[in-house]
């Protein structure tokens, strides 16, 4: 039976909210304490969740023994900040994405975490979903045949606001950093399963965008890389230009469709995948049902097992994935010309 992990939840947004629903659901952890700026914040959310220690800056949240692992849920540009002082305090750190604004930063992290003998992971929580084991599964078997080409985008339409944390620089806006990681991520991720491994990173990568004229941030922005053997990656990503959500995986023998890649399951509903195979008269549809465990319940029980098993890092996000992403995730950046230097 897994241990259970004793968590504490920086800050009380939206997302730490979901964690926190989902972590009930797990087979390893426990909410034990909640830290925000204020603490009637931190008190409401607590008392929301059944009772927990509250405390009124993330500082005293670190002090207390009691919690092993902390979840970082702030705004991008927190997450370097809290990240680091939480290995200083030999906490366990589940980062969100991006885990930081920049590679250099990213790097620093793990150094922390390196020196204080902590594990860090990135939470790019689609990874441990059965729908992602799923379509690597099929990728491994040659179902579809070698790969030729992976589409992937993640596009969202929101009402501009300069002071939305989507648009705004100071928060770390921008639809790169915020929406275009995961295409990334993903597609390192389906073109490391043709060789069974975890992730490979590109030969080639070339990215380009605009930036939104009131705030100067990207708010639409493509970009191709080009992998060993050919195969090719088409991403997009976008905050103001309505398109899809979505990854297609073509090979020789067929495709893939996953309608719903980047959060399968977060509303507790059956995802499905569409396997398209070269001849077939119909594409065969693969249910994946969500057995009463949230989306991220997965990434909480593989950060508890990775720990039990006294390691650092978790393999389907090690931190030369989270390294190769970020390197990427700058690439593209600077081919749009923005920077989040001095952030």
């Amino acid at each position: 039976m897994l241990a259970k992990l004793n968590w504490g939840i920086i800050t009380t947004g939206w997302i730490a909210r979901k964690f926190v629903t989902d972590l009930k659901q797990s087979r390893s952890g426990q909410l034990v304490a909640v830290g925000a700026r204020k603490l009637a914040d931190a008190e409401k959310f607590a008392a929301d969740f059944g009772g927990a220690r509250a405390y009124g800056s993330y500082d005293e949240l670190l002090a207390d023994a009691e919690v092993q692992a902390v979840y970082i849920g702030t705004p991008h540009p927190g997450h370097k900040e809290w990240a680091i002082k939480a290995a200083a305090a030999g906490k366990h750190v589940l980062c969100e994405k991006p885990l930081t604004l920049t590679l250099k930063d990213t790097l620093e992290v793990i150094a922390a975490a390196k020196k204080h003998g902590v594990l860090l992971m990135e939470a790019y929580m689609y990874r441990f979903h059965p729908q992602t084991l799923k379509v690597v599964e099929l990728v491994r078997s040659g179902a579809i045949g070698e790969l030729n080409l992976i589409r992937a985008s993640f596009n969202v339409v929101c009402n501009f606001d300069p002071e939305h944390r989507m648009f705004k620089k100071s928060l770390g806006g921008g639809s790169i950093l915020d929406l275009g990681c995961y295409p990334v991520s993903f597609s390192r991720h389906v073109a490391g399963a043709v060789t069974g491994k975890a992730f490979i990173e590109p030969l080639e990568f070339s990215g380009t965008g605009r930036l939104h004229p009131a705030v100067g941030t990207d708010d639409f922005a493509t970009a191709v890389a080009k992998f060993p053997n050919g195969l090719l990656a088409e991403l997009s990503c976008g905050s103001t230009v309505k398109t899809d959500n979505a990854v297609q995986i073509h090979g020789t023998k067929g495709w893939i469709d996953v309608p719903n890649p980047f959060t399968p399951g977060l509303e507790g509903k059956t995802e499905e995948i569409i396997l398209h195979r070269n001849g077939a008269a119909v594409p065969e549809r693969i249910a994946i049902p969500s057995p009463g465990v949230g989306l991220y319940a997965y990434e909480a029980d593989a950060v508890a097992e990775a720990i039990a098993r006294g390691e650092r890092e978790v393999a389907l996000a090690s931190w030369a994935d989270t390294i190769g992403t970020a390197k990427l995730i700058d690439a593209w950046l600077a081919s749009v010309g923005l920077s989040y230097e001095g952030i």
